[in-house]
């Protein structure tokens, strides 16, 4: 497992919370990230920081019991889920959590991301479930996603926002791209166009077969007929 240089993962950490900030899946001071950089050693946002305006300066390390190793800032109260999601499935290296807000409408709807529309979207992500609601900073956001650590790529955070996780940073961000994008064509064609042409079940399978050719280790699988 080639995990990222300490340089290498505070640099990934600022670029993408400055691209999360630009694309409108935070606000102010919303969000957070982590980069694994060895068997217990995490880099991680700060608390109380906007992700377009971080230095490397910001950035905490720590353990995975949470303890500070270097920096002098304050974690984010939100690094619980993250170190819970490492000690889960040691495959992640990567966790991203953020405010998509189409993401988010679906998450306090407690509508899951799950209609079989898109190829793109039962590859990587396959389904992407709601949980239950948990306080913010809490043990109890850890406890709602732990069961899927080992089994998808994401999970929405009832009444909250949206997760992803992967093998390295940036995949990590692009699953949250793809969880935004799959929401916004989910919203267009149930409530808008008012339409869906779902894909059979046979579809289905074959995309689901294809994962391994794009290095898609887990998923969930999406409704079927």
């Amino acid at each position: 497992m080639n995990d990222m240089s300490d340089k290498a993962a505070k640099k990934a950490i600022i670029d993408i919370g400055q691209r999360m900030y630009v694309r409108g899946f935070v606000a102010a001071n919303d969000g957070n990230i982590s980069v694994r950089v060895g068997d217990n050693e995490v880099w991680a946002t700060p608390t109380g920081v906007s992700k377009g305006y971080m230095k490397k300066k910001m950035l905490v390390k720590v353990d995975l019991d949470g303890r500070v190793l270097e920096g002098d800032r304050k974690p984010s109260s939100e690094l619980k889920m993250h170190l819970r999601a490492y000690r889960e499935n040691a495959a992640i290296r990567s966790v991203c959590h953020a405010h998509p807000p189409i993401c988010t409408s679906f998450a306090v709807a407690g509508i899951p991301l799950d209609s079989p529309i898109l190829s793109e979207a039962v590859i990587t992500l396959g389904d992407v479930p709601v949980t239950p609601y948990a306080e913010l900073g809490t043990e109890a956001v850890s406890e709602v996603i732990a069961p899927y650590c080992h089994t998808h790529n994401g999970v929405l955070l009832g009444n909250h926002g949206a997760v992803t996780w992967a093998e390295d940073a940036y995949s990590a961000y692009y699953r949250l791209e793809s969880m935004e994008y799959y929401a916004k064509i989910l919203l267009i064609t149930d409530k808008i166009l008012g339409a869906q042409n779902r894909l059979s079940d046979e579809q289905i399978d074959r995309l689901l077969a294809m994962r391994e050719k794009f290095g898609v280790t887990q998923g969930g699988m999406p409704r079927r007929s």
